[in-house]
C-alpha cells in the first residue's frame, strides 16, 4: 500500500507523478527541481540551485514527519560535473555530520528546464 506525499512547500509535480510516496516504511521523493515554490523560478548559481532543491526535499520530508536525518540514500543528477564541488558544499551543510546518507551523483546531458542539478531522496520512517 502506498500513500502520496504532498505540500505546498515545495513545487507543485508538472507532470503524471508525485512529490513523494509513503510505502514500506519508506518514503522516496521524487526528483527535486531547483524551482522555489513562491515564485516557481530558479535561482541562480549551482549552489543556490542545490539550497533550493534540498530545501524542497526537505518539505516533502518535513510533510511526512520527517527529518533530513531519515535519508538513507540520495541521487544528484548535476547538468555538469564541474558543478561537483560547489554542490557538495551545499549539500553538506543539510546533514548531520557523521550519519550523511548514501550517495549517488551523477552528470545527465540535461535536466528539465535547463536546471543545473535535481535531487532525489529515500528516507526511513
Amino acid at each position: 500500500m502506498k500513500a502520496i506525499v504532498s505540500t505546498d512547500q515545495a513545487p507543485a509535480a508538472i507532470g503524471p507523478y508525485a512529490q513523494a510516496v509513503k510505502t514500506g516504511g519508506l518514503v522516496i521523493t521524487s526528483g527535486q527541481l531547483p524551482i522555489d515554490p513562491a515564485t516557481g523560478a530558479f535561482p541562480e548559481g549551482i549552489q543556490a540551485q542545490t539550497r533550493q532543491s534540498l530545501s524542497n526535499v526537505k518539505a516533502i520530508l518535513e510533510e511526512a514527519g520527517l527529518t533530513m536525518d531519515a535519508v538513507l540514500k540520495t541521487t544528484v543528477f548535476l547538468s555538469d560535473m564541474n558543478n561537483f564541488g560547489a554542490m557538495n558544499e551545499v549539500y553538506a551543510s543539510f546533514f548531520t555530520e557523521g550519519s550523511f546518507p548514501a550517495r549517488s551523483a551523477v552528470e545527465v546531458a540535461r535536466l528539465p528546464k535547463d536546471a543545473l542539478v535535481e535531487i532525489e531522496v529515500i528516507a526511513a520512517l
